[in-house]
């Protein structure tokens, strides 16, 4: 099926653009549309060309699915396509509705006439992956709306609707009407007035102050880029656009777009892009798979957790059902959803009327007879596998026949909360971060016999609560978790041989994580990690004790909630402050374990805790537990902070090379105080490494 059509209307010829979902300029569609300017050039009969999308989409701009394919870079490229436009010898009407971005809207520029619907979002949004508009954007937008706005729009990325350039030269007319009866009228007026073909390319670019606008705007965009290249490199070749000649400004933006493509940071965003579109697919689950309705919601636990779960669904305009054992709960935990809802009203981020309007679908109980005929019910009870057995028990009494029934838990088997039912396969684990209304990412845990319709209906119910669901597999800790056990050991050990709390979280955070472990420890609450360890030691008696956070627990300091865990807090505030008990404890560990401190290096601190990461995500992999490194980079940088510009430690292993990471690790291994077997590389990192290949 061709993804152009080329129609005569009289003496006009009308180039669609059909190439669902988003009219991707892949390269039959830019061969086409080179066709169809040529054919359309050497027809006497034609005086006039349009080229138009769908009532819903123009263009979207690059067909991603031919990304990193030999079709990405076969002529007729975007920036052909664009000269043939801008080189027509008849004039060319782009006829805009739905969406334009990234090059739909550099095809649209290089037309010689624009007309669009005023809620048409045009954007060039390239600045997300790390680029810039590098097919005549940078040069062509700001002469058609000037420098402020077109700055603005470029080093965003967002979109915003065409009526905002009304009077600009961004469009010439506006449609009210059907859109393609109106673009050949618009024609026929140009044919029938001998109106000129004007180019965006011969405008000079408007603003009464540049010179001041463009070191302030500098000044700003570099503060906020922090670590991504791509802001200040579009400021530099909108800069070309103001004090250089057209050309001569279309080499500076080639030669930008040329080394942000080949920079980590763009490397990183595109992985990520790509990531969060791979994460939904599950490789045994067909995309046709008929998911379940979900048209109504329990939460059992009304505490932090289930308050915040509870918050997604009603945000979604789902109907949710709360239930609590003890009325005091019920009423914290409504409280908690009413303050969510009063902040964003006073943020200006909500209505009052939108906030009284999704409260309203929250119902509240303490009876498990409220739960009868609810679609999907999750727990969020405390992570104790007999707490979770009376819980599902009851469930699988109380819900109808086909109900999801749902765990929150971050560490517990599965398939063993799910032999407490009849109803295995209805069984499934989705694990929210907190805070759960905020965090966006959700691991969703299959569980041995956990349906197929089951998983495709947790994979699109992420998409209504707005998450990016990652699919794991059943062990301890899941993918995060298990990863985060190893990370924290490390840090813990580091502690123990000498450097200080303050070092290792500084050294992390310089590195690029939102906050080191220790401060993430104390934010998340020890408590969670200790009730985690004692378990472990149960079931492995032989496992070492981390001695000094066990200690710092036994005394009751679980981290911010409690004032005091690791650093302590001054009240209604985070700051973490150094607390000297807690050197005296680190001192005291040292000693019963033998330890004579010893100078660690920031560089040590940073390729432990990340390679502790890697090794451990590899295991993952070969045991299954994720179906592919780019899932695991996904829960770590939104799940745990990861830096986003080094895009997940799977992939900032394969930038640094495997065979530096396996090198590192054998150097660690010598170290007497770190677990031996666990610095011998995984199996699959060092096969990898040994070929010369990467996870991704």
């Amino acid at each position: 099926m061709s993804t152009t059509q080329y129609q005569l209307h009289g003496r006009v010829a009308a180039i669609s653009i059909d190439n669902p979902p988003v009219n991707g300029l892949g390269h039959d569609v830019r061969r086409g549309l080179v066709d169809g300017i040529k054919r359309a050039e050497a027809d006497a009969n034609v005086k006039a060309i349009v080229i138009i999308g769908s009532d819903k989409m123009f263009s979207g701009g690059a067909d991603i699915r031919e990304f990193n394919t030999p079709k990405m870079l076969a002529e007729p490229g975007l920036r052909t396509v664009v000269n043939f436009l801008d080189t027509a010898t008849k004039p060319v009407i782009a006829a805009i509705g739905g969406t334009c971005m990234g090059g739909g809207l550099e095809l649209a520029l290089a037309c010689h006439y624009r007309i669009a619907k005023p809620d048409t979002q045009v954007a060039l949004p390239e600045v997300k992956l790390g680029l810039l508009p590098g097919s005549g954007g940078t040069q062509r937008l700001p002469r058609a709306i000037g420098l402020e706005p077109a700055l603005n729009l470029i080093v965003s990325g967002e979109s915003v609707p065409a009526g905002m350039f009304m009077g600009s030269a961004l469009f010439d007319q506006f449609s009210q009407g059907e859109l393609l009866k109106d673009a050949l009228a618009l024609a026929e007026k140009i044919v029938k007035d001998n109106m000129p073909l004007k180019r965006v390319r011969d405008l000079k670019v408007q603003h009464a102050k540049p010179e001041a606008f463009l070191l302030w705007a500098r000044a700003g965009v570099g503060q906020m880029a922090k670590n991504f290249p791509a802001p200040l490199k579009c400021i530099d070749a909108v800069e070309a656009a103001v004090y250089k000649g057209f050309d001569e400004g279309l080499k500076v933006e080639r030669d930008a777009f040329a080394q942000l493509l080949t920079s980590d940071e763009s490397r990183a965003l595109r992985h990520i892009f790509f990531a969060e579109r791979a994460a939904s697919k599950i490789a045994d689950v067909p995309q046709d798979t008929k998911a379940r309705d979900i048209k109504k919601v329990g939460v059992i636990g009304a505490g932090t957790m289930g308050s915040g779960i509870t918050v997604n669904f009603l945000n979604a305009g789902i109907p949710v059902v709360i239930l609590e054992t003890k009325q005091d709960a019920l009423d914290r935990g409504v409280k908690a959803i009413r303050k969510i809802y009063e902040d964003r009203v006073a943020k200006g981020k909500l209505t009052k009327d939108k906030a009284e309007q999704r409260a309203s679908l929250l119902k509240l109980t303490l009876s498990y007879d409220d739960l009868k005929d609810v679609d999907l019910v999750i727990e969020a009870v405390f992570e104790e596998m007999s707490v979770k057995e009376a819980v599902f028990k009851k469930l699988d009494e109380i819900c109808k026949p086909g109900a999801i029934l749902a765990s929150n838990t971050s560490t517990l088997d599965i398939n063993k909360i799910a032999s407490f039912t009849k109803r295995p396969q209805d069984v499934i684990g989705l694990h929210f971060f907190s805070p759960a209304n905020v965090m966006r990412l959700l691991e969703v845990i299959r569980g041995a016999k956990t349906a197929k319709d089951v998983l495709a209906t947790s994979m699109m119910l992420a998409k209504t609560i707005k998450k990016t669901a990652v699919l794991s597999g059943v062990c301890d800790g899941f993918i995060g978790n298990r990863m985060v056990a190893v990370y924290a050991r490390e840090a813990l050990t580091m502690l123990t041989e000498g450097a200080s709390l303050q070092q290792i979280d500084g050294a992390i955070e310089k590195f690029g994580f939102a906050m080191g472990p220790f401060k993430m420890a104390d934010l998340a609450g020890g408590d969670i990690g200790w009730a985690v360890r004692k378990r472990k030691y149960a079931e492995n008696p032989g496992m070492p004790k981390a001695i000094i956070a066990d200690r710092l627990c036994e005394m009751g300091r679980f981290g911010q909630k409690t004032g005091a865990g690791y650093y302590r807090y001054e009240t209604g505030k985070r700051e973490a402050l150094v607390d000297p008990v807690v050197d005296q404890v680190i001192e005291t560990g040292r000693k019963e374990m033998g330890v004579t401190p010893r100078k660690v290096f920031d560089q040590e601190i940073v390729q432990r805790c990340v390679y502790a990461l890697v090794n451990e995500g590899a295991r993952i992999l070969e045991d299954g537990i994720a179906q592919r490194a780019s899932d695991i980079d996904l829960v770590y940088l939104m799940g745990y902070g990861f830096p986003i510009h080094r895009a997940g430690p799977m992939l900032y292993a394969d930038m640094t090379g495997l065979m530096n990471v396996v090198r590192a690790m054998e150097g660690f291994a010598r170290n007497p105080y770190v677990d031996k077997a666990f610095w011998q590389p995984a199996p699959l990192l060092a096969r990898l490494a040994a070929e010369g290949k990467t996870f991704n």
